[in-house]
């Protein structure tokens, strides 16, 4: 199964949108790990045990293992959502973006090494950082587009005077991506949740890419409004797939040694909440 397809099947058979970010940090654990990085592993795949069958995908953010010299863990752990969510497929949140041989060898990182089944990049650099991760049949890739934090305006959402129509930057990213530049049909878009208006405008230019949206949760995204600006479907299939991040509002949802039972209720609750907020077409 492609990636595409792979996203498809998880959204029926555990009836979801949400995406559970996996952001191991010690200094967050239960009580009883707290402060353990060898411990992350453990406090990882209890989350992803718990949230099986109530997510779309899991997302692991490469930074916060790397921090800790587990690497190693992280590995693992792609392994555990094999055997215990076979349907879920793994996005390794990484931001990559670099060009040539570079980007051949963080393909390797996250294709071969952590068998992820997409990873996220930044398309900055050009086309040349895109392409050597589409050699790899069936893997995605997210390219950030409209992100979440403050600064993302000093950028994302200049005017390319040269561009016909003058799109936002953000915009002409979405149409490469829905274009040219998907030469495997895998690509996918990173568009923050705390923008809905720009998910619309981001939808508009590319209407059946998958749509990656953090900021959920803990950061402040309206779920509502986040499923009816990007989300497309009937009651029979999904035209345009969503996959909705939270992160830290679940896996940190309790200190204590029911955490894992806690996550699965706070993603139970979200799951509910983003499925509910769907707006069929006819």
């Amino acid at each position: 199964m492609t990636f595409i397809d792979q996203l498809g099947a998880a959204e029926r058979q555990n009836q979801s949108l949400l995406c559970v970010g996996l952001d191991p940090d010690p200094a967050k654990f239960p009580l009883h790990w707290r402060g353990d990085a060898s411990k992350i592993f453990p406090f990882c795949a209890a989350i992803v045990e718990a949230c099986a069958d109530l997510v779309i995908a899991f997302k692991p953010q490469i930074a916060y293992f790397a921090a800790h010299r587990a690497e190693d863990q992280l590995e693992r752990l792609v392994r555990y959502v094999r055997q215990v969510a076979p349907q879920v497929p793994v996005i390794l949140d990484a931001k990559r973006g670099d060009i040539g041989n570079t980007a051949e060898q963080y393909a390797i990182e996250a294709f071969e090494r952590y068998g992820a089944d997409a990873v996220t990049l930044s398309p900055f650099m050009g086309w040349d950082s895109v392409q050597p991760y589409l050699k790899y049949h069936g893997k995605g890739a997210f390219l950030l587009c409209r992100t979440s934090n403050p600064g993302g305006d000093d950028l994302q959402n200049q005017h390319l005077q040269d561009v016909p129509g003058q799109p936002a930057l953000f915009e002409h990213i979405a149409a490469l991506a829905q274009g040219p530049w998907n030469q495997n049909g895998q690509l996918g878009l990173v568009v923050g949740a705390t923008r809905p208006s720009e998910i619309e405008r981001v939808r508009t230019v590319a209407p059946v890419l998958p749509l990656l949206i953090p900021g959920v949760g803990a950061q402040g995204g309206d779920a509502a409004a986040t499923v009816r600006a990007g989300w497309r479907g009937t009651e029979q299939s999904t035209h345009a797939p969503i996959v909705v991040n939270s992160s830290r509002a679940i896996i940190y949802a309790d200190n204590g040694t029911g955490f894992a039972a806690a996550a699965r209720a706070e993603a139970l609750k979200t799951r509910e909440l983003l499925h509910s907020c769907r707006v069929f077409s006819n």
